[in-house]
């Protein structure tokens, strides 16, 4: 067992306090490593990482990376643990590699981190709602954010800087001399923590106790290293600005008894790719690294021992950016700009110009005093669009060495960028290439994308594609971030590959379809996803749901994905012939429903006028497998009757119309009694807006109708005419303006006025009075309707 007494004695280690993803911290950390030449390198971060330091430094890995902890259950739960190549743990790490030093993690295992992180959240809900209850806002929150940004916020003001990071960058990053930087971090650790814990942790214990924990633990973890053989003199401890002050040997270190009470959840751990964007505080991620492009530039001057060269390649690499926009700046601009930099830092004591300074500058110097000329280029300069990369061999989850697998095979690696791309395939058989794989690659690619899209990885976004290639075209939209990483690593809980985690959320899907229209669905899915063996148990289930069915629109819609999936299922190479049963069972039955689901609200009206627009499109494409004339029939039934919805009237009456079953006389009889004055003004107009539905030049053809539409118009009393106006408003809203143009110039033949008389006054400005009785209109008040 460790004890209190053995931590007191000795010399200390070498604590080197940096903060996270700062160049300055690695370049020191480097100089100082060389200099203590340690035996044991320990760096904050999961000790049970450990195991993948060596891969974290093996060759072909390209940061930015990360080390991912997740719980290997759902919900999953993560904590992650990224690296840029001027991360101080990431060349501690690899000063440890070449130097042959023991290198390990010594912060909490990710098993009771994770644990940890659980309870806290618990608690602040439950703080949150006993909050809520009591009446209490989140004023005692702001306040207590606002205490602990205080001191930071000071600092920067006192100094005369915009913001702590400026402050920061000035201070820290700035400063080459020997030990500058180590030294200003010990002190600043000490002062920090006065200055901001008595009050800081007074609102949120649970934070102050998870840091007491931690730092107890890494202080076990340092004392283990000694008894290990390390001796404290030749030990470096690399760790984040705020723990430095706290991990000393005079400071009792955990016991076993503590150890073995920390509360613990199991977890699994693995490395993914990381990006610049994901690091930048724009995506949520800050670590004091609001620009990690910039910053690695920084890294890189540092690294040649030429920092003075940062301003003029900073500014180059904007004006870069803005000449691949079009947008040119002379030489003399960018000399310029580096003077003005220049000289906003000199008003700080002389020192060198600041990220801030930089941009300051460049807004200035290239963009004319404009931010908006010039912010893409500054994004692009400050943020950038790198992305890590980890080569074969180094330990990930099964999904992500799969899907990796895939991406090559499928040539799909380039498409592993931060920068969208896309992706047209074309899924019918390629004869021009001598391999079946080649022949049918883009077919392969659907499928691949497919089932990442069910995983919910968010690597491709399936788009819309022309109506007239969509049987066998496919437009997706890739690109990689760093949570599609995640969402590969969680789909690991579902299965060992991309296609059977796929096959599993498809199973999941299909255990709780209660739908129709899903379970189609879910079919034409399988197919997609090329899981076959799960096409037989969805189409069981649809056949279960359909028997159960008596929702007309449920049925049509499931009729019309069958449809659709029966005719174009050959381009994927499948046998749809066994669905075609099921597809006339699903027809029928909407047939003998529409009568009685057409007795609904004008709510629901449309919502029915969709399903059937389906249910006749079913007829018309699958006229041989389907009773296309049992649908006339009951269209015919719907179109008699006065006793149904009258969109939905109409709108079977326009289907006919243009099936060519309605004789002009049965065409002028019936618009003559649906537009009569007897019928009432709301009624006959939604007749006509389902009329006009379909086929708007079968309906221009008829000059009866439009006969009749004019004489019903003009029996109209007042206030039936104005409610009339309503709904026929409504009806010709959707027209386009040739066909309203076409109607108002056989209007003017009608009325002896002449089409061009008619037409020109149509494209007249509306008079005031005219726009007054449109505003009117518009506020008609439809009393009992």
């Amino acid at each position: 067992m460790l004890g209190d007494e053995r931590l007191e004695r000795g010399p200390e280690v070498h604590v080197f306090g940096i903060r996270h993803l700062s160049p300055g911290g690695a370049y020191h950390l480097l100089s100082f490593l060389d200099e203590v030449q340690p035996t044991a390198v320990l760096v904050e971060g999961p000790s049970d990482a450990s195991g993948y330091i060596r891969q974290l430094t093996a060759r072909g890995v390209v940061p930015p990376i990360a080390i991912l902890a997740y719980t290997d259950r759902l919900p999953v739960r993560t904590l992650l643990y990224p690296y840029a190549d001027y991360s101080p743990e990431y060349q501690a790490f690899r000063w440890a590699e070449r130097n042959e030093a023991h290198a390990a993690f010594i912060d909490l295992p990710s098993t009771p981190a994770l644990a940890l992180y659980d309870l806290r959240n618990r608690r602040d809900r439950s703080r949150e709602e006993g909050d809520a209850a009591a009446g209490r806002d989140d004023e005692d929150y702001s306040s207590y954010v606002r205490r602990q940004r205080a001191p930071y916020d000071k600092l920067a003001e006192l100094s005369g800087e915009p913001d702590y990071e400026a402050y920061w960058e000035r201070q820290f990053e700035h400063r080459t001399e020997k030990d500058a930087y180590r030294q200003a971090i010990s002190e600043f650790s000490v002062r920090m923590r006065e200055l901001t814990e008595p009050e800081e942790w007074s609102y949120a214990p649970e934070e102050a106790a998870y840091n007491d924990i931690r730092e107890a633990y890494m202080r076990r973890k340092i004392a283990e290293t000694i008894e290990a053989g390390h001796r404290p003199e030749r030990i470096v401890v690399v760790t984040g600005a705020h723990h430095a002050a706290a991990l000393t040997l005079r400071l009792p270190a955990m016991t076993d008894k503590e150890l073995k009470g920390l509360p613990r959840t199991t977890t699994k751990l693995t490395l993914m790719p990381y990006s610049y964007y994901k690091l930048s505080s724009q995506s949520g991620y800050g670590a004091g690294n609001q620009a990690p492009a910039y910053f690695d530039l920084f890294w890189q001057c540092l690294r040649q021992d030429d920092l003075s060269r940062l301003p003029s390649l900073y500014l180059s690499k904007v004006a870069s950016r803005l000449r691949e926009q079009g947008t040119f700046r002379s030489t003399a601009s960018l000399i310029e700009g580096v003077r003005l930099a220049e000289a906003l830092a000199a008003l700080h004591d002389g020192s060198r110009p600041t990220w801030k300074d930089l941009r300051d500058a460049a807004v200035v110097c290239l963009g004319y005093g404009e931010l908006s000329v010039v912010a893409e280029a500054l994004a692009r300069t400050d943020i950038g669009t790198a992305i890590g990369r980890l080569p074969e061999g180094v330990s990930q989850t099964p999904v992500q060495d799969d899907m990796n697998r895939e991406l090559k095979r499928l040539k799909l690696e380039k498409y592993k960028t931060a920068v969208a791309a896309t992706l047209e395939l074309d899924l019918r058989e390629n004869r021009r290439v001598k391999s079946e794989e080649a022949a049918f690659i883009d077919l392969h690619r659907s499928v691949f994308l497919h089932r990442l899209e069910l995983l919910g990885i968010a690597f491709a976004r399936k788009q819309r594609v022309q109506q007239q290639s969509a049987s066998w075209a496919e437009s997706w939209v890739l690109q990689w971030t760093p949570e599609a990483e995640i969402q590969a690593v969680e789909s690991t809980l579902k299965g060992e590959t991309v296609e059977l985690a796929a096959a599993f959320v498809l199973k999941e899907r299909l255990e709780s379809c209660l739908e129709l229209a899903e379970a189609s669905r879910l079919i034409r899915l399988a197919c997609d996803c090329e899981l076959t063996a799960l096409m037989e148990q969805a189409r069981s289930v649809l056949q279960a749901l359909a028997v159960e069915s008596g929702s007309f629109e449920q049925i049509a819609a499931a009729a019309y994905e069958l449809s659709v999936f029966i005719r174009y299922g050959s381009v994927r190479r499948v046998d749809t012939a066994p669905l075609v049963p099921l597809l006339e069972q699903l027809f029928l039955r909407g047939c003998l429903l529409l009568n009685d689901a057409a007795a609904c609200n004008d709510d629901a009206a449309h919502g029915m006028a969709q399903a059937m627009q389906r249910m006749h499109l079913i007829a018309q494409d699958d006229h041989e497998a389907v009773d296309d004339a049992l649908w006339l029939a009951k269209l015919h039934e719907l179109a008699e009757r006065d006793d149904r919805n009258a969109l939905l009237s109409g709108l079977a009456f326009a289907v006919l119309l243009e099936r060519g079953e309605l004789p002009d006389e049965r065409v002028a009889r019936e618009v003559s009694r649906r537009l009569s004055p007897g019928i009432p003004a709301d009624v006959g107009a939604g007749w006509f807006e389902g009329l006009s539905m379909r086929n708007r030049y079968a309906l221009l053809s008829r000059l009866a109708l439009w006969e009749q539409l004019d004489a019903y118009i003009g029996s109209l009393e007042p206030q039936a005419f104005q409610r009339s106006l309503v709904f026929l408003r409504r009806a010709f809203g959707s027209f386009e303006p040739r066909e309203k143009a076409a109607v108002a110039e056989m209007m003017g033949d009608l009325w002896g006025a002449g089409a061009d008389v008619v037409g020109a006054r149509l494209q007249q400005p509306l008079s005031e009075e005219e726009i007054r009785m449109l505003d009117e209109l518009n506020q008609f008040d439809f009393g009992d309707l």
